[in-house]
């Protein structure tokens, strides 16, 4: 408690300057709220005091780089296929099941870590995720056999899927209120993580394929060992290369970015979970812990949230009647068994009335159709494009240096989305409207025509209209939340 009372949280300011919040108790703002929501509204105009400063700038850069991690794997697994297939011998219906092991660590991931995050805390889960990933995703490049690359591949899933939401809730929950909108530009380290694995790939994969870039002296793709007999020339292991090199290099950029955020930079936990668990005064002391890394005075203290409403004449939700399930002092006590079955109850929450069920819905679709493309684009892409290339005579080292090509071109479409943001009567919306449709349109003509130029231009207008698409979908959620926001609650579900 001295260490609080020193740094001035407990009463007045250090300085013994009047604040920002002197009077609060009478803030015609306050009204009608709960005291969780007086308290989370106290939270939000400190932070929304500091503006963008450096604190908020690093959180801003480490959950871009859990954005890049994300994309660095979705693409990763595509480029690597082919290699994969050659050297291991199994069928073309067999390499789905890579995509699906991944996928199914990414969808298990982002439910378990959605709930874990409410309940152990976003400083934890922050790092958790990313170590997951890095540790599977290192140990990527070492099997040789089909059935350890799938466990392995949804263990990086699983680490990766539960990194997004986490990365989106730390960002807004501490941006100022002001600058939102970077929500949707944190999407543009995701084209970045495209690019560089597929950077990597063009340095590793064709250098150390088997054979003259996979294909063996006549000209057709070796086969696997184990499919011909002892003695004819095949894709070993020593010879094929390529692919684990950049598995290794990705999993490395993974293990950096854990180490930027667990040692490099001490991330402090959200003082809105603090107070959502009960800890006010943990909460207070982040607040000030963050205004002394900004270079500037935090006027929020422990008196300020005690001269307000007591809690148990103020349980109510302004907006439903209804308590916040679990918010407050009610959980300093409750088992970790009672956290996971509160934070389950508040799913339904998506379903409270017609309109938020239909919201929830629609969100979901959206998405599920937006994935669908990022597999095409993705994840199949590579498989895809080699095959075409294959067939007009482009070696498999220009196909690899393409995809760089192509997808740096999701860099500004991501920019071209955040804009939308402030573009008035167009707006977000009939951004998304626009670019979904000219992203659709561009994957029927890649069906359709097949030259190098089409197969790069074609390729472009798609990644970067799904990025314009992503970007305006991120910024989207901001509107969707606006209320809430506006009342002190804003957290993750």
């Amino acid at each position: 408690m001295a260490n609080y009372k020193e740094a001035g949280i407990l009463g007045e300011a250090p300085d013994g300057k009047p604040t920002e919040y002197d009077g609060v108790v009478n803030d015609p703002e306050m009204e009608g709220l709960t005291l969780y929501e007086k308290k989370a509204l106290l939270v939000n105009r400190e932070l929304d005091s500091h503006g963008m400063g450096k604190y908020q700038w690093r959180i801003f850069f480490l959950c871009g780089m859990g954005y890049m991690i994300d994309l660095l794997y979705a693409q990763a697994f595509g480029l690597v296929e082919p290699a994969l297939k050659q050297e291991l011998g199994f069928s073309t219906a067999d390499s789905g099941n890579i995509f699906s092991s991944f996928n199914a660590g990414l969808c298990a991931g982002a439910f378990v870590w959605g709930i874990l995050v409410d309940i152990i805390g976003r400083q934890y889960a922050f790092n958790l995720t990313v170590f997951i990933a890095s540790i599977f995703g290192l140990c990527m490049g070492a099997p040789s056999n089909y059935n350890s690359i799938l466990v392995l591949t949804a263990f990086v899933g699983f680490g990766v899927g539960g990194n997004i939401p986490i990365d989106t809730t730390i960002t807004l929950e501490f941006l100022p209120q002001n600058r939102r909108f970077l929500l949707a530009l944190l999407s543009i380290f995701q084209p970045i993580g495209v690019v560089v694995a597929s950077g990597i790939a063009y340095g590793f994969v064709p250098k150390y394929a088997c054979g003259n870039g996979g294909l063996g002296a006549d000209g057709e793709p070796l086969k696997a060992c184990s499919q011909v007999a002892a003695g004819e020339p095949c894709c070993d292991k020593a010879s094929n290369m390529g692919w684990r090199y950049l598995m290794f290099s990705l999993g490395a950029i993974c293990l950096c970015v854990f180490f930027l955020r667990f040692v490099v930079f001490r991330f402090q936990e959200s003082p809105k979970y603090l107070l959502y668990r009960g800890k006010d005064e943990k909460a207070v002391q982040v607040l000030h812990n963050i205004a002394k890394f900004n270079g500037r005075r935090c006027g929020l203290t422990m008196a300020v949230f005690a001269a307000l409403t007591d809690e148990d004449s103020s349980v109510g939700s302004a907006e439903t009647g209804k308590p916040i399930l679990g918010a407050g002092a009610k959980q300093l006590h409750s088992s970790f068994g009672s956290k996971l079955k509160i934070e389950l109850v508040r799913y339904k929450l998506l379903f409270a009335n017609a309109s938020m069920a239909r919201l929830t819905i629609l969100v979901w679709i959206t998405y599920m159709f937006d994935y669908w493309g990022f597999s095409i684009a993705g994840s199949l892409l590579p498989q895809i494009l080699l095959d075409k290339n294959r067939a007009i005579e482009v070696s498999t080292s220009e196909t690899y240096r393409n995809y760089v090509i192509i997808y740096i071109c999701g860099i500004p479409g991501v920019m071209v989305g955040a804009l939308m943001y402030g573009v008035p009567l167009v707006g977000r919306q009939w951004g998304m409207v626009v670019s979904s449709a000219l992203m659709g349109a561009s994957l029927f003509l890649f069906s359709a025509i097949n030259t190098e130029a089409s197969n790069i231009g074609i390729n472009i207008m798609e990644y970067f209209f799904q990025s314009m698409f992503n970007a305006s979908g991120d910024s989207l959620q901001l509107d969707n939340g606006h209320t809430r926001r506006q009342s002190g609650v804003r957290l993750a579900v």
